[in-house]
């Protein structure tokens, strides 16, 4: 990333220069002269000459905004250039510039002058007398002139409503461009502010009324310059993460003890024990126990674990296919505490738990994690779409299609048990659509890795005329060449997908200890054989988070097609889904809460240290 440079004539400023007003200048060629003489007839108005600089903070423009800023400061000393080669943000363009302003007093505004610029001097003085430490305008407050079309005032109030909400401010408008702050409260402030795009300001104001400086908050008359639209990656993805992220760092963190760490991965487990109870009646389970083999049910639990180890391998592959080189125990707890996550958060949003792991204790990017995670999904899916396939196949060769068509047109109901058609369908359907958009999947990712097209920025920029568009287009980039770097490498696709199709026979293998513990005594190639297609898609069924009937679609499909393919009646075949699931439930449960107490890693831990190697990661960028 080029550096920022000033650039400007030999001549020194004027000694004594109290007030630095900086305007932040993105392509500005059009405005930003008559914006600079205005600012210094107006600074002139109220203070000595040289009492006060101009400094255009030029943002990496591609325009003749340079030139025009370069001709200004040979025209008058008081007039500086402060440039950068690329891209810093609204936020970094401005923290730079006020850095090397010489003034105690640091003042900027936008440079379509919408608020009217008799209101400078109150600006500079709320912070030049010592009165106050921050000051900013707001268009908000009574006895303010602004007029507010409704596609700027409907946006503007939700935003500085969750930021009061959230963030607990006492200012009524964070995002009026007019704002000014003391030398002293900006180098207190600007190591703690991360943002440094259009959220800057907003983290600079909240976080000083946090640390106690005052800040005043005075009506302004203000016109809007221009038009303007809600933009989705700016407005949503940007500040809506921001305030989200401030909320956690000032509200959440400081709260967050070893004792409180040790509650929450307690209250976790706890809530994943209840939350089984959704789908697997408790007096169920003890019932079918009392009937099972204890022995055998110890095995399936000891076989079932085999394909924990085997799962930390794979992570570790894939990883190392993205330049990270872990350890496979490491990574083996880390998965076993977010697959407890799983089990508390709908749709596999306890997934995030261990891009938060990895990224705190092994400073991996977040992108590189959800990518890593993504494709272990996507390798589980394919697997176990393929499995499923080929019993298909096997099925349509002995005639065993027969039978799945009759249970979806009649569904199951023997005993206790009474699964209708359409629920029967529900888990078909979804199952199909789940294997084949995995496939696909496969295929685009794999594809799309030999093309020399890049479509992500086209693509983001359908949504947003920002320029935070080309942060989250880094980020997507970063996240979609990662599953590239697996899905395209020959070698890497078959090592992954060899251990994914061992921790999936395993996970089978263990379906089937548990049918042998209830006494099922049938054909072992056809146990086998049924199995692997019930287990598989039981699986496909519930990546969805529904649960027809009040059961879950892994039980559904695991009983539907026991009873259809297998000599096994409906009841025996919910009771095995049920021990099933209850064994590998109880075998993740015991992982998580092992693991979080060897790693001394919990959600909340994870987060909290995921701060510092954020600041690492930042550093790092400004060094490059």
């Amino acid at each position: 990333m080029g550096r920022p440079t000033e650039r400007r004539p030999a001549a020194a400023t004027a000694a004594g220069v109290e007030v630095s007003v900086v305007l932040p200048a993105y392509n500005e060629a059009r405005t930003i002269e008559n914006t600079v003489r205005v600012t210094v007839e107006t600074l002139e108005s109220f203070l000595p000459a040289d009492a006060f600089e101009v400094i255009v903070a030029e943002d990496g423009c591609d325009d003749e905004t340079p030139e025009i800023a370069d001709r200004l400061a040979a025209e008058d000393d008081r007039i500086r250039h402060y440039h950068s080669d690329d891209r810093l943000g609204r936020g970094g363009a401005l923290e730079r510039a006020f850095e090397a302003a010489r003034g105690d007093t640091l003042v900027y505004f936008d440079t379509d002058l919408a608020t009217d610029m008799r209101h400078l001097e109150e600006l500079v003085e709320r912070v030049r007398s010592g009165e106050y430490d921050a000051a900013t305008g707001s268009r908000w407050m009574p006895d303010r002139v602004a007029d507010r079309p409704r596609k700027r005032g409907v946006p503007s109030r939700a935003y500085n409503g969750l930021v009061r909400l959230f963030l607990r401010s006492d200012l009524r408008d964070h995002q009026c461009g007019f704002k000014a702050f003391s030398r002293e409260a900006f180098e207190a402030l600007r190591d703690d502010v991360e943002d440094n795009h259009w959220f800057w300001d907003t983290e600079m104001l909240v976080r000083a009324q946090r640390a106690g400086f005052r800040v005043a908050e005075f009506p302004v008359d203000w016109e809007p310059k221009g038009d303007t639209k809600v933009d989705l990656v700016r407005d949503i993805l940007g500040m809506g993460s921001q305030i989200l992220r401030t909320w956690w760092q000032l509200t959440v963190r400081p709260r967050i003890t070893r004792r409180v760490t040790i509650v929450a991965g307690l209250l976790l487990t706890v809530l994943a024990l209840a939350l089984m109870t959704l789908y697997i009646d408790p007096s169920e389970v003890i019932t079918v126990l009392g009937d099972a083999d204890p022995a055998l049910v110890a095995a399936a639990a000891i076989i079932y674990v085999v394909s924990w180890p085997l799962r930390g391998i794979r992570y570790r592959d894939i990883l190392a296919e993205l330049g990270y080189r872990e350890k496979a125990g490491f990574l083996t707890g880390a998965i076993f505490i977010s697959q407890t996550g799983n089990l508390v958060f709908p749709a596999r949003a306890g997934d995030a738990v261990r891009a938060y792991v990895v990224k705190a204790r092994r400073n991996i990017p977040y992108p590189s994690g959800f990518a890593s995670l993504a494709v272990e999904r996507v390798f589980d899916l394919l697997t176990i779409a393929g499995l499923a396939g080929v019993v298909l196949v096997g099925l349509a060769a002995t005639g065993g299609l027969d039978d799945i068509a009759t249970v979806l047109a009649t569904g199951v109901s023997g005993g206790t048990v009474d699964v209708s058609a359409d629920d029967v369908r529900t888990v078909a359907y979804v199952a199909t659509g789940v294997g084949v958009v995995a496939i696909l999947g496969v295929i685009g990712i794999a594809l799309s890795a030999r093309a020399d097209r890049n479509v992500v920025r086209a693509f983001v920029g359908r949504f947003s005329s920002d320029s935070y568009v080309e942060l989250v287009a880094g980020v997507i980039e970063q996240f979609v060449s990662d599953l590239q770097a697996v899905a395209g490498n020959r070698a890497a696709f078959g090592r992954v997908g060899l251990t994914s199709l061992a921790i999936w026979t395993v996970d089978v293998v263990t379906a089937v200890v548990v049918l042998l513990a209830l006494g099922v005594d049938i054909d072992p190639v056809v146990l086998v054989g049924v199995s692997f297609f019930a287990v598989s898609v039981g699986n496909l069924a519930k990546v969805l988070p529904l649960s027809p009937g009040g059961v879950g679609l892994y039980e559904i499909a695991f009983t539907v097609f026991m009873a259809a393919l297998a000599p096994i009646t409906p009841a025996a075949a919910l009771a095995a889904a049920v021990l099933d699931h209850a064994v590998k439930n109880a075998v993740t449960i015991v992982g998580g809460v092992a693991s979080m107490l060897s790693l001394n890693v919990s959600l909340t831990t994870a987060v909290e240290e995921s701060a510092d190697v954020r600041d690492r990661e930042h550093e790092l960028a400004e060094s490059e």
